[in-house]
């Protein structure tokens, strides 16, 4: 910039590519700095892969006392004689819209999920009129908390409350349910089967109890998941309200020794008609690590 003012009248285009350059460390300061959410996902991330223990293997025993539905779910996925899941880590791409009417938006995400002291941690990136866009959900003990930041600084979305936490207590256990089936042995899920194709659970965590229902095909694939326990919010995220939701599943295949679906979408069941809200692909999924 010296050089430019000291020659002004023939380098003065040059400031230009400067100020473009200036915007862009900017950018990436805010995104990425110590203030930023991928900062704040980050710290909570590393904070909780210092408590990973030692997993000792799935057994017959283990899966007995469930519904022969959820048996044939598990033993399909190939969970039998693998490590217990005390984390697990998940990459996926698609997109998202804030209501029935409003503009898809492309997402990248990744999260991690911990099942011995239950936390979830969910970041997404995308673009909003070419403006980027960044998420974070953040769910540890009895509390939950949704932020989105456009270009890095305007705050778009800024939730919490019970609603908030009781609502992602069922996104925690849709992820356990979708992305690792091993986890449904644990003793704070309740099962009672309904049919040969269903089961219901009640899981429980931080004082928040959720109800779901699980469907599964002939095949014993987990098909879908509907709960009456969470909460919609508004597309400025000022209020919720509690309205069905479910999250159907198709497309099976292998992530390392386990199978799973490889994607599926989000739907609100409204009073006027049910619409999807996001649809993902799971591209990666990895259990029990030990460091991002």
């Amino acid at each position: 910039m010296v050089v430019i003012v000291l020659f002004w009248t023939d380098a003065k285009f040059g400031a230009v590519a400067n100020l473009v350059v200036l915007i862009g460390v900017g950018f990436g300061f805010l995104a990425r700095g110590p203030l930023s959410l991928r900062a704040a996902y980050d710290r909570d991330v590393d904070r909780a892969l210092e408590r990973l223990a030692a997993a000792e293997p799935i057994t017959d025993a283990d899966l007995a006392p469930l519904p022969l539905q959820v048996q044939r779910y598990l033993r399909g996925a190939g969970v039998v004689g693998q490590p217990r899941v005390h984390n697990f880590h998940a990459r996926m791409h698609g997109r998202i819209r804030s209501g029935r009417d409003a503009r898809w938006i492309v997402l990248a995400a990744e999260q991690y999920n911990f099942i011995d002291e239950p936390a979830r941690f969910f970041y997404l990136t995308g673009s909003m009129f070419a403006v980027p866009v960044q998420g974070y959900h953040r769910y540890v003990g009895p509390s939950a908390t949704m932020k989105v930041h456009a270009a890095a600084l305007v705050r778009v979305v800024d939730v919490s409350g019970s609603e908030m936490s009781l609502g992602e207590t069922v996104t925690m256990f849709n992820d356990m349910c979708v992305m690792a089936p091993a986890t449904l042995v644990d003793p704070a899920i309740v099962w009672n089967a309904v049919d040969a194709h269903t089961a219901r659970a009640s899981f429980t965590n931080a004082g928040h109890t959720i109800q779901a229902e699980l469907s599964f095909n002939d095949a014993g694939e987990l098909t879908n998941f509907w709960s009456d326990d969470r909460y919609q919010s508004s597309p400025d995220g000022k209020s919720v309200k509690k309205v069905r939701w479910s999250t159907p599943l198709g497309g099976y295949r292998s992530f390392g020794q386990v199978r799973l679906a490889s994607g599926g979408e989000a739907r609100w069941h409204e009073a006027g008609g049910d619409y999807v809200y996001i649809e993902l692909t799971f591209d990666d999924v990895r259990y029990n690590v030990r460091s991002r």
